[in-house]
């Protein structure tokens, strides 16, 4: 008579492999993985800071020596005053060519690959939003460091010259989201740059980058008070040269949560329509 008994799972039988637990944030992590390789794109391709190192070098010697005695002057106190405006500028300017490369990506098939990839679909644009902050600390650097050797001084304490520094950088990382939804919307990178300069030259030269505000005429001085450009400009020169800051500060910061919170949805929205 046979008997049954229990049949206990081998000491050698396989087991089956724990699933490998999830890592918490994937948005985070995959961006920051994305913001490395735009990161080392940007190292190996020196050429592609030439708009954050050499113009704003360009900018400060031919408005300082050129338009400076005729505006204020002095070239020594038209630099005071022209430094922060260019620096405003040029980060602005910065702006770009983010949209220009993320065009130009999507033209040679690489956010395809990011498709089949298991990421989040928002991760690619964050990525590249992110590394282009070392761009725009190049352009404050650069600004700086040029003023310095002609002339130019900060009245105030470092901290708020970095504080300026930083506002000016905060500034341009959400500007930079028109300039993603723009190479989202066109089809060729040409016409992003050709677009984002149509919207970026009305805001650089109809402010107080070059002038006071007070020599404008009347009917452009309503444009100039309410450009998000002259509240960045005016908050860097208080904290740069000691002037009346006023609120230009909060404008600034409230400028900036205004782009993010409608450019970015409406970039996001465009890049899972293209890909």
């Amino acid at each position: 008579m046979t008997t049954l008994t229990a049949q206990r799972p081998s000491a050698t039988a396989p087991t089956r492999a724990a699933a490998p637990a999830k890592r918490p944030f994937p948005l985070v992590r995959h961006s920051l993985a994305l913001t490395k390789r735009s990161l080392i794109k940007t190292w190996r391709t020196p050429e592609a800071l030439i708009d954050v190192t050499l113009q704003p070098v360009i900018f400060l010697a031919i408005f300082t020596y050129i338009f400076g005695g005729a505006v204020a002057g002095s070239t020594g106190s038209y630099l005071q005053y022209l430094l922060p405006g260019v620096l405003g500028q040029t980060i602005a300017m910065g702006a770009i060519a983010i949209g220009v490369n993320l065009n130009t990506d999507m033209e040679k098939g690489i956010f395809d690959r990011f498709k089949s990839l298991p990421i989040p679909r928002s991760a690619p644009l964050m990525g590249a939003v992110l590394g282009d902050v070392v761009r725009y600390v190049i352009v404050a650097v650069v600004t700086i460091a040029t003023g310095y050797v002609m002339g130019f001084r900060i009245q105030t304490s470092p901290l708020e010259a970095v504080a300026g520094c930083l506002l000016a950088v905060l500034f341009a990382l959400c500007l930079s989201w028109v300039s993603v939804w723009v190479g989202m919307l066109v089809r060729t990178s040409g016409a992003v740059q050709g677009v984002m300069f149509l919207l970026i030259m009305p805001l650089t030269f109809g402010s107080n980058v070059f002038v006071q505000t007070e020599t404008l005429p009347g009917w452009m001085q309503s444009f100039v008070n309410v450009n998000p450009l002259t509240h960045l400009v005016d908050s860097m020169r208080g904290l740069f040269l000691g002037t009346p800051i006023g609120n230009h500060v909060w404008w600034t910061l409230a400028w900036c949560v205004g782009l993010v919170a409608v450019f970015m949805p409406l970039a996001l929205r465009g890049y899972r329509r293209k890909v």
